[in-house]
């Protein structure tokens, strides 16, 4: 087809309308450009342990960026007090007792470490407070266990390699070992990971001038720490085991800052779980000396290995920065589980309890989500939201389509963030151990531990530390 223009008014309009066309059309492409998504996941880091959730005596600059530019909950609830439960619920978006998987996977050590721990239980535990009621799981009997996430369970990596995301999996896996649970067979196209609870930040041989080693004897996780790497703890790309020279924190930041600079072209999902500041407590002498304020070595040792995390997740916030992608990325960041108090590093102030237990200091964690263009910068969210949420939460923004065959426990949480729903995410939180249980209903909270016989009753908007029992005092509600 061909036009005759009579003049130049009429060239300049045609052009216009030509130019007019060309922009809309490549703003209608930027539209439906699918988001790309990192979700990160700290392990252990307890609800006081970062600068923005009032830890004076430490920074973290950049973990904290994550709230000064999106939304910061100052309730966010896990599923589980505990690490492999916890994440199964998080991949999923599933309660984990819906697919019987609510105790940790079983972990395959060195024999030698094994052999070592069942000599040494006896005296162990007359050491170790608590150690009898955290009966570690290498010595339970597995017959009633599952390992891990079942077959038939569809992780949101699954959800999103389908919807053409390429998916990545760096840090921790633990969720399940051996043949059937590798990161490739839950969605995930590039793995570098270790399969089980913990491994070693630095292997053997500890260079011990660039490297600070805080050892736990009272802990029960100790003596598995500080065990050469071995089945779970090997680190592993794909399907080989490789050996990691570096200190790992920054390892997993590396590859993260490579599956990023590799996949930028295309939308991508990157499932980031550093195993910091889990134990074992080691660190770079460097971070240990930035900690001029507090004297004690352990805590020195274990607000450096924050630092440090805090450091590896302001790498990778760069690289896609520099990529030119933060436009269009969404970045959640959360712990899988509250501060393990048990380490004697952490608190959790001014929540009650910690890891292994169904007290808030359990199961109240960090928790942040950045959305540009989407979600308002430097808010708090301050009512209740759930790490079940985050499966919703990414299905929704990247248009991705939930199964119709089962039961999802979470929301997206976007029209509650944005204020197009005035509702409640959720009224009602559920978490079952075994034996230890707890509900929350609206401001009240119920806590069990069948095998001591404790009932406890808590209004926990009143009784934030969870320190006054209203059980006799409301026997109705209690039931």
């Amino acid at each position: 087809m061909c036009f005759v223009f009579k003049n130049k008014a009429t060239i300049q309009f045609a052009f216009a309308v030509i130019m007019c066309t060309a922009f809309m059309h490549v703003q209608a492409i930027a539209q439906v450009k699918k988001p790309n998504v990192i979700l990160i996941v700290a392990d252990d880091l307890g609800y006081s342990d970062l600068a923005s959730y009032g830890n004076k005596l430490i920074q973290t600059p950049n973990i904290d960026a994550l709230g000064t530019d999106g939304f910061r909950f100052t309730e966010g609830y896990v599923t589980a007090p505990i690490c492999g439960p916890s994440r199964e619920a998080i991949l999923t978006g599933r309660y984990q007792q819906r697919f019987g998987v609510e105790f940790m996977p079983y972990d395959h050590i060195d024999p030698r470490t094994m052999s070592n721990l069942r000599s040494n239980y006896t005296s162990l535990k007359k050491t170790t407070p608590g150690l009898k009621m955290l009966k570690p799981n290498f010595f339970v009997d597995r017959k009633d266990f599952k390992d891990g996430i079942p077959e038939n369970e569809i992780t949101i990596a699954e959800l999103l390699k389908k919807n053409g995301y390429i998916t990545g999996l760096v840090g921790k896996w633990n969720l399940g070992n051996g043949d059937g649970y590798h990161p490739s067979q839950s969605g995930y196209d590039y793995s570098y990971y270790f399969e089980g609870a913990l491994t070693r930040y630095v292997d053997d041989p500890v260079d011990t001038t660039r490297y600070i080693n805080q050892h736990l004897p009272w802990s029960f996780s100790e003596p598995v720490a500080w065990a050469p790497r071995y089945g779970s703890t090997e680190i592993r790309e794909g399907d080989s085991v490789v050996k990691d020279t570096g200190y790992l924190t920054f390892s997993f930041a590396s590859k993260a800052i490579d599956f990023i600079d590799r996949n930028k072209s295309s939308p991508f999902f990157l499932t980031l779980t550093f195993n910091a500041p889990h134990d074992p407590f080691q660190v770079p002498k460097e971070y240990f000396d930035r900690i001029h304020s507090v004297n004690d070595t352990l805590h020195r040792v274990y607000f450096g290995m924050i630092e440090a995390l805090d450091d590896a997740v302001g790498a990778v916030i760069k690289k896609v920065k520099d990529a030119g992608l933060e436009d269009n990325t969404v970045i959640i960041f959360l712990s899988d589980n509250g501060g393990a108090t048990y380490t004697r590093a952490t608190t959790n102030a001014p929540l009650r309890g910690g890891k292994c237990t169904h007290f808030d200091g359990g199961l109240l964690v960090p928790f942040f989500i950045k959305y540009p263009g989407v979600l308002k910068a430097n808010t708090i969210y301050n009512e209740p939201v759930s790490s079940l949420d985050i499966f919703s939460t990414i299905a929704a923004v990247t248009n991705t389509t939930l199964p119709d065959d089962r039961v999802y426990d979470g929301v997206n949480l976007i029209p509650y963030l944005t204020g197009k729903k005035d509702s409640l995410p959720h009224n009602v939180f559920y978490w079952r151990n075994g034996y230890s249980q707890a509900i929350r209903n609206g401001d009240w909270k119920l806590y069990i531990d069948k095998k001591s016989n404790l009932l406890y009753l808590f209004n926990v908007v009143n009784d934030l530390g969870e320190h006054h029992d209203l059980s006799k005092q409301y026997p109705e509600k209690s039931k």
